[in-house]
C-alpha cells in the first residue's frame, strides 16, 4: 500500500479515509456512526416522537378538554421564545460552518501548544475567537486532540468555548433585555469553571488515562489523517462556501429540534404550573437551582439559545437558578454525555461530570447565599 491518502465521499457527505501510515486505523463511516451515535439517535428519536404526539394531541383536543385558553397562552409564549432564539441559532450555525471549512485545525493547535497551564487559560477563552456552540464543538475537540493538543486544554475549550463566545454573549444580552449583570456573570463564571475543572483534571489524570485509545482515529472525517484539512485546501472558495453552507444546514436542523422542545417545555411550565409552586421554589432558592440544573441536563439545548429559555422563568424563579441553567447546560447534558463516550474513558467522564455539576452548584449557591443573588441584577 502506498503512503498516499485515499479519500472518498459517501452519499452522506462524510469523508471516509484510509491512510498508509501503519499507526492509522481503517474505520468505515458506518462503523463509527453505529458504534458512537446509535444511542444518541435512538434517544433523540424517542423524545421527538413523544413531543410530536403530545403537541399534536394538545392542539387537536385542547379545545374539547376546555383548556383552549391555556393552549392559547402556551402558543403565544412558545412563539415568542422561538422568534427571539431562532436568529441566534442560525447565526451560530453559519459561523460554525465557516469555521469548519475555512479555519485549519493547525492554527488552533499551534495556539494551544506549550505549557499546560498556559494552554488551559487560552483554551477556555478561545470561543471568543472561534465561536462554536456545544452542539458542534465535539468534532472540533476530537480533531484538536489528534493534532496533539493536551487533553486538559481540550477540556477547557470543550467547557468554556460554548459559553465564552460573542454569539452566546449577544443572545444572553438580548434575552435579558440588556441586563449586563446576567451577561457578565455568565461569561466570568463560565470561563472560571472551565479553567478550574481543566486544571483539576490535569492534576488527577495523565493524558493517556483520560482518552480512549481510538479517540484520535474517531474524528469527524472518520480517520486520523487530517483529511478534512488537506481536502479543503484544494477546493475553490465557492466550493468551500457551499461546504460551509452544508455544515450550517446540518447543524441548524440537528440542534433545532432541541430548541423547539425546550421552548415548548419552558412555555408549558409557565402556563401549566401553578403560581404557588413557583412561589415555593422562589422561597427555596437551593431547590430551584437544583431543579433548573436538572432541566438543563434534560433539555439538551444549544448555548446560543438557552438564555431565552432561562429568561422565560424570570420573575418566577431566582436569578441564580436561571444562571445555573445557563452554566450547566453547555457543559453537561444527556447528548453531551453520549458524545463524551466517543472521546473519554468512563472514569474520566464520571469525574468530569461530578466536577461540572458540583462546581456549577457551588458557584450559584455562593451567588445566592453569599452575595444574596446576582449583584446589580435588574
Amino acid at each position: 500500500m502506498s503512503n498516499d491518502h485515499h479519500c472518498s465521499q459517501t452519499e452522506y457527505h462524510v469523508t471516509s479515509c484510509t491512510c498508509g501510515d501503519s499507526n492509522s486505523q481503517n474505520l468505515s463511516v458506518a462503523d463509527v456512526n453505529s458504534a458512537n451515535y446509535q444511542g444518541t439517535f435512538n434517544f433523540t428519536f424517542l423524545i421527538e416522537a413523544a413531543f410530536l404526539i403530545f403537541a399534536a394531541g394538545l392542539l387537536v383536543f385542547g379545545k374539547g378538554l376546555g383548556i383552549d385558553t391555556a393552549v392559547n397562552d402556551l402558543s403565544i409564549s412558545f412563539v415568542a421564545i422561538m422568534l427571539e432564539a431562532m436568529p441566534f441559532m442560525l447565526i451560530g450555525a453559519v459561523i460554525g460552518g465557516l469555521i469548519e471549512t475555512f479555519i485549519p485545525q493547525e492554527w488552533v493547535s499551534r495556539i494551544l501548544a506549550g505549557r499546560t497551564h498556559t494552554s488551559i487559560l487560552i483554551a477556555a477563552g478561545l470561543g471568543a475567537v472561534f465561536p462554536v456552540c456545544e452542539c458542534a464543538i465535539i468534532p472540533v475537540v476530537r480533531r484538536l486532540l489528534h493534532k496533539g493538543v493536551p487533553a486538559s486544554a481540550a477540556i477547557a475549550f470543550l467547557l468554556g468555548g460554548p459559553i465564552v463566545n460573542p454569539v452566546v454573549a449577544g443572545s444572553t444580552w438580548l434575552a435579558y433585555r440588556g441586563d449586563w449583570t446576567f451577561l457578565g456573570t455568565r461569561m466570568v463564571f463560565g470561563y472560571g469553571i472551565a479553567v478550574a475543572i481543566a486544571l483539576i483534571m490535569s492534576f488527577l489524570f495523565q493524558q493517556k488515562d483520560m482518552l480512549l485509545e481510538d479517540a484520535h482515529a474517531l474524528t469527524h472525517s472518520a480517520c486520523g489523517c487530517g483529511a478534512h484539512d488537506h481536502g479543503d485546501s484544494h477546493r475553490s472558495v465557492t466550493q468551500r462556501l457551499l461546504a460551509a453552507f452544508q455544515h450550517a444546514c446540518d447543524d441548524f436542523f440537528d440542534v433545532g429540534k432541541f430548541l423547539v422542545i425546550g421552548a415548548f417545555v419552558a412555555a408549558g411550565c409557565r402556563t401549566i404550573i401553578g403560581v404557588d409552586v413557583f412561589r415555593e421554589l422562589f422561597a427555596s432558592p437551593g431547590l430551584a437551582i437544583i431543579a433548573m440544573m436538572a432541566l438543563a441536563m434534560a433539555l439538551n439545548l444549544c448555548s446560543e439559545t438557552d438564555a431565552f429559555i432561562a429568561a422565560g422563568f424570570r420573575g418566577v424563579l431566582p436569578d441564580t437558578a436561571q444562571m445555573a441553567f445557563m452554566l450547566l447546560g453547555p457543559m453537561l447534558d444527556v447528548k453531551l454525555l453520549l458524545m463524551y463516550l466517543t472521546m473519554f474513558r468512563k472514569r474520566t467522564i464520571l469525574v468530569l461530570s461530578l466536577l461540572i455539576f458540583g462546581m456549577v452548584l457551588a458557584c450559584t449557591s455562593f451567588l445566592q447565599y453569599g452575595l444574596g443573588g446576582l449583584p446589580g441584577a435588574q
